[in-house]
């Protein structure tokens, strides 16, 4: 059965931030805003919660989910190494609209797709989507919409989509800003490829929210490939 909560109401705060945690837990998707697009979340470490996003959204695991943390003090535990190119990076847009691929840690027991031994990781900046990590741990989240339709700015966009795939939608009211709402802009965060880093080169691999000028200014044009 799907449910709705609209957090702009304290009452459906709690009861839909409970409902998200225990849908995560019983290995369910939840939709939740995101600072730039809502996204279909699951447990990043449930591999058959994976599946079901991928499922969900008509997408094949070549093309896996990146994952949402709460802080940097994740990275360590997600990621085989942090290179010293990316934390001005990070300490600049974190919380905010830039997905870092870094390789995983080998250790890790979890199925994301074929990934190629890499992860993609972001901390947003919404204070619904914290909250949510805050409780459940990192996600695979994938922007809220069937594979090659518009990215879901509302709730509403996200439930025509996705419909009852979806255990529990949060609606925290249209999300990002103005001009990532016109028809072509981009809307998802920036995406960076960290993997070659320790040679000295990162890599803009998706043109997003973030504009690149802005990873240029903090890492400098001689690092981005």
């Amino acid at each position: 059965m799907t449910s709705s909560y609209d957090l702009s109401v304290a009452s459906e705060l709690l009861t839909g931030m409970r409902a998200a945690r225990g849908a995560v837990g019983r290995g369910e998707l939840v939709v939740m805003p995101t600072d730039t697009v809502y996204g279909v979340a699951a447990d990043a470490f449930d591999s058959a919660a994976v599946q079901a996003l991928l499922d969900a959204k008509g997408r094949g695991r070549q093309s896996p989910p990146p994952v949402l943390v709460k802080g940097l003090d994740t990275l360590a535990a997600l990621t085989e190494t942090v290179p010293d190119l990316v934390r001005p990076l990070l300490d600049e847009f974190w919380p905010g609209p830039l997905t870092v691929i870094f390789r995983a840690q080998p250790s890790l027991s979890w199925d994301l797709g074929e990934t190629r031994g890499t992860v993609a990781l972001r901390m947003p900046s919404h204070p619904m989507a914290l909250e949510l990590l805050e409780e459940t741990g990192p996600l695979a989240v994938s922007s809220a919409n069937l594979t090659g339709q518009p990215a879901a700015a509302t709730v509403d966009e996200a439930r025509a989509m996705l419909g009852d795939s979806v255990a529990v939608y949060l609606d925290a009211g249209a999300v990002g800003t103005d001009y990532e709402r016109r028809p072509g802009a981009n809307t998802g965060s920036t995406i960076v490829d960290a993997t070659a880093a320790a040679d000295g080169v990162l890599r803009i691999v998706r043109h997003g929210v973030l504009p690149d000028s802005e990873i240029r200014r903090v890492v400098g044009d001689d690092a981005v490939a």
